[in-house]
């Protein structure tokens, strides 16, 4: 039997974010910066959840709440999934086009929806609730392509959407002015770090992650363009930071690529099925969960 046909949505992403105006990344400080080399200790990956239906379980994103039960967005199922400790689903939430799931400050969930291209013409935003009596309401909308999320220490909640980086108050409100200064074209992946904001962008070039300062977001840095080989540009996804600062990032081709910023160096720890994002789990340092195209869960166990 055929199978349905279901485009890729990252290539509608990039399709996308070529044709938005916005600040190229080439307008970023322009220095040499490291793509992905061979030589790195590798990770070791094994199933924490297994794959339903291909492309239709596809795992959006992943994340904990305060109990430690991990939440999954199933992008094309529409709902994002509680799953306990040894890995059995324990509850469902309908979200449409389900993005980067965050716990708050408030101890509730915060979900990204409308990560798709009808957010040109149905524009997404985001949900929360209370993981215990999960029934979601919208916090804030009107987003085009909203993806990643991430809070700061002041309890603002940063998306990144294709057509830059959005600041949320606590309140729900947009901080417009802040926003004006934070356009980069292709946003994805975004952490908080101390003072300073992480972004994964895929406008132009592909594969190119920056950093910039919270109280100055036209200040542009450009750590890493991250590559499949040399000249071949890979698609970065979700990422995140360790207590040391060191980024993990998913990309399109499958790479899990650690990114030192500090030493200037980027390789893949991890090679294998496409990964769309990435979470650390609780009170572990040196272990990661992954969500996947293909839908299964990954636990990934870092080198020392």
């Amino acid at each position: 039997m055929r199978k349905p046909y279901r485009p890729d949505l990252r290539v509608w992403v990039v399709a996308f974010a070529l044709s938005c105006a916005g600040v190229d990344a080439s307008a970023a400080m322009a220095e040499p910066q490291p793509g992905v080399v061979a030589a790195c200790a590798q990770a070791q990956a094994a199933t924490a959840v297994p794959a339903g239906l291909p492309v239709l379980d596809w795992s959006e994103n992943v994340g904990y709440d305060a109990k430690g039960n991990l939440w999954v967005s199933r992008l094309y199922r529409n709902e994002v999934q509680r799953y306990d400790s040894a890995g059995r689903l324990t509850a469902t939430v309908p979200v449409e086009f389900p993005g980067a799931i965050r716990l708050g400050p408030d101890g509730l969930l915060y979900v990204v929806f409308g990560v798709s291209p009808t957010s040109v013409v149905r524009p997404g935003g985001v949900l929360r609730f209370d993981p215990n009596d999960p029934r979601p309401a919208v916090f804030a909308s009107g987003f085009t392509m909203p993806n990643g999320a991430a809070f700061d220490a002041r309890g603002n909640l940063y998306v990144a959407s294709s057509l830059g980086v959005i600041r949320i108050r606590p309140d729900g409100g947009v901080d417009a002015d802040w926003t004006a200064r934070a356009k980069y074209t292709g946003a994805n992946g975004i952490a908080v770090r101390d003072s300073s904001i992480y972004l994964s962008a895929n406008g132009n070039p592909l594969g190119r992650i920056v950093r910039f300062p919270i109280d100055d977001p036209d200040r542009v840095a450009v750590i890493a363009d991250l590559t499949v080989s040399p000249g071949i540009p890979d698609f970065a996804d979700d990422f995140v930071i360790d207590d040391a600062g060191v980024l993990y990032v998913t990309t399109l081709t499958g790479q899990l690529v650690r990114v030192d910023a500090s030493a200037n160096t980027a390789c893949a720890v991890l090679t294998g099925e496409p990964m769309t994002s990435v979470v650390a789990v609780p009170g572990r340092s040196d272990e990661l969960i992954a969500g996947t195209e293909s839908g299964s869960i990954l636990r990934i166990r870092l080198p020392h």
